[in-house]
């Protein structure tokens, strides 16, 4: 468990985002926690981050985690983070599809879906609401869920995008057959997705009930970067 410097709430840290200092005191993203030293978490979003960081709270709260004053707070820390998350959900789908685990094209998907098959359903934020849809109901007839109103889970990001985090062309939905897969890809979406806040606009196919996960709230579980500048 770690305390996050901001909010005081105690969370696992495999919720939380870990900032480090480097030997110039720069203080930088270490989503990966792999940075050496002493290190500082933060369990909140970014808007809230940035506010703090504002009105100065956040360069207090960093000078007692890290116990100096010689320390710098870059304007787009922010910015910073979103990426390093953002690179780490993607490179953990691309891990997962070299190992097999993800599933894409429409007819797959759907097949998957309709046999109970399919234990996470991804769309690229510029994906149709029709396959997006349809691949939605598939899932839910599969998963003997109908009613349930699931509908997977829509990225922040377009098809160029995740086509290029999975090795693929033109991947417009994508779906994890593995369930131990699907809750990895899971928990990095939702780390990424709750610090940069929730963005209606962009995910259109998400629930509210839902969260980042595309996991019903007490559903079934059967379901490489460095940090930078250290």
């Amino acid at each position: 468990m770690r305390t996050c410097i901001l909010s005081r709430a105690e969370s696992p840290r495999e919720g939380l985002i870990r900032l480090a200092l480097s030997p110039d005191g720069d203080v930088l993203p270490d989503v990966r926690a792999k940075a050496p030293g002493r290190g500082a978490w933060i369990g909140v979003d970014r808007a809230a981050l940035e506010a703090a960081q504002a009105k100065g709270k956040l360069r207090g709260a960093l000078s007692r985690a890290f116990k100096t004053q010689d320390l710098r707070i870059p304007d787009d820390l922010g910015e910073r983070i979103a990426g390093q998350l953002e690179r780490s959900a993607l490179d953990r789908l691309g891990l997962e599809a070299k190992a097999g685990h993800v599933t894409t094209g429409g007819e797959k998907l759907d097949k998957a879906a309709r046999s109970g098959k399919l234990h996470l359903l991804l769309h690229a934020s510029d994906a149709g609401a029709d396959g997006a849809g349809k691949l939605a109901q598939a899932w839910r007839v599969g998963s003997d869920m109908e009613g349930s109103g699931r509908k997977g889970l829509t990225l922040p990001v377009p098809r160029t995008i995740l086509s290029l985090a999975l090795g693929r062309e033109n991947v417009v939905h994508a779906g994890l057959t593995d369930p131990k897969a699907a809750r990895r890809v899971s928990d990095a979406l939702d780390r990424w997705l709750h610090f940069i806040g929730p963005d209606p606009a962009s995910r259109p196919c998400e629930t509210g009930s839902q969260g980042a996960s595309a996991f019903p709230p007490g559903g079934s579980q059967n379901t490489t970067n460095s940090t930078e500048g250290l």
